[in-house]
């Protein structure tokens, strides 16, 4: 009885979505400044989630705040008590963790310490676009790194909420359209290579909808895929739509896209020079990929696209 009491208060207990994503932007707004914003602390928290959780050899922070700093940074190269939580003791040995909540210890798994560390570090850059990439470059040393966590800013910023992890079908329910999985499956145009990604076939000029928030980051012509849209979200996921027939005229490269933005149309276009089309049926090919601030990957996108058209229904 006493078991099934503890777990039913610990059920309970659990914070829904909303309820972390409220505490979590208490925490931005708390340590935001004139020069440090609060969507730059968010966007550097949402990038040490998401490669958290696609990598094996960065331990999962189970906490409100996700952002992680190595010993060596917090309490200093030389200091040899890599524990080290004393205030004193750190900047004596050039250690960059800072007391946050003034407790008298810097702690590296309290999350306000974390948080007030990082805001203090981006603070000596200024408060430009430019100074917040500079910052990002000279802490992570990856150009793909920056540019993401650029991308992840720019969406809270423009949407001023930390809810943009949503993702809908990308062809709307009152048109026709069919696929399977079709993963892996050989392609032999330009080379041999596998199929990374879905096939979704419908007729010529069925809307095509961003499936996340994102930002617009390639829309052109690829030999591959045609007349092709790239859009990245919050997650670290790049969303691939290719073989259109034709753009959204409302939408360019660079612009920020809300869940559900028509990009374009459905066609038959690629596998050949720019304009080519009618090789195929008309089909919209929908990739997904990864980057888990190393390297980024194609994944199968089938399983995301059986969930979302559900909750569509």
């Amino acid at each position: 009885m006493c078991f099934l009491f503890f777990n039913v208060v610990s059920a309970k207990e659990e914070p829904t979505k909303e309820e972390r994503l409220e505490k979590r932007m208490s925490y931005y707004l708390k340590y935001e400044s004139l020069i440090v914003p609060w969507y730059h602390l968010a966007a550097i928290d949402q990038f040490e989630r998401n490669i958290q959780q696609v990598r094996n050899d960065i331990p999962k922070k189970e906490s409100i705040i996700a952002i992680q700093f190595s010993d060596e940074y917090w309490s200093g190269t030389l200091n040899p008590n890599k524990k080290d939580i004393s205030p004193g003791s750190l900047t004596y040995f050039d250690g960059k963790g800072l007391d946050g909540n003034g407790d008298g210890y810097a702690d590296p798994n309290h999350d306000e310490d974390v948080l007030y560390t990082m805001a203090t570090y981006l603070s000596k850059y200024g408060e430009s676009k430019k100074d917040f990439k500079l910052a990002l470059w000279e802490y992570y040393k990856s150009e793909e790194t920056v540019n993401q966590i650029m991308t992840i800013a720019s969406l809270y910023q423009h949407f001023n909420s930390l809810d943009l992890g949503e993702h809908v079908f990308p062809i709307p329910s009152n048109h026709h359209y069919s696929y399977k999985g079709t993963w892996g499956a050989n392609r032999g145009f330009g080379g041999r290579r596998i199929h990374e990604g879905t096939d979704l076939y419908a007729n010529y000029g069925v809307p095509v909808v961003s499936t996340s928030y994102g930002i617009v980051e390639v829309m052109g012509w690829n030999d591959y895929g045609g007349w092709r849209v790239g859009i990245r979200d919050i997650q670290n996921t790049y969303h691939y739509y290719a073989h259109l027939g034709s753009f959204n005229q409302e939408i360019k490269e660079g612009d920020i896209v809300e869940l559900g933005t028509i990009i374009g149309y459905v066609g038959s276009s690629g596998y050949g020079k720019k304009g080519t089309s009618g090789r195929f049926p008309p089909h919209l090919h929908y990739g997904m990929y990864k980057y888990n601030g190393r390297t980024e990957w194609a994944f199968d996108p089938y399983p995301h696209l059986r969930i979302w058209e559900k909750q569509g229904k």
